[in-house]
C-alpha cells in the first residue's frame, strides 16, 4: 500500500530535536522523504503498523504530530507532482 507520513514535531528543546531526528531515521527506513517533514513509503500491513509503532514509541503525544495517509495499493497514480523536485518512484529500487 501506498502511505504519505507527514509529522510536526516539536523542536523547542533538545529532546524535541533528537525525537525529529529520530522520526525522520524510522521513515527513511519504510520510505523516500519528499518533502522536509514527508515521506511517501510503500509498505505492507505489517510493515505499516511496525512504522505507526516505531513512531509511536519515539514521538511524545502533548507536543508533537504525526499524520498517516494510507492511499491503498493504487495510490501512486493519485500523486500529482509539478515543481522543481523530480518525483520518484518509491516502487523501484533507488540508486544514485
Amino acid at each position: 500500500m501506498f502511505v504519505v507520513v507527514t509529522y510536526d514535531v516539536n523542536t523547542e528543546t533538545q529532546e524535541g530535536r533528537r525525537r525529529l531526528r529520530k522520526v525522520a531515521k524510522i521513515c527513511k527506513n519504510y520510505g523516500v522523504r519528499v518533502q522536509n517533514s514527508v515521506f511517501e513509503c510503500v509498505v505492507d500491513s505489517v510493515q505499516f503498523m511496525e512504522l505507526k509503532s516505531r513512531i509511536s514509541e519515539v514521538m511524545c503525544a502533548e507536543t508533537d504530530s504525526v499524520r498517516y495517509y494510507n492511499l491503498g495499493n493504487e495510490g501512486r497514480r493519485r500523486v500529482e507532482h509539478v515543481g522543481i523536485k523530480p518525483s520518484l518512484n518509491v516502487d523501484e529500487p533507488l540508486i544514485f
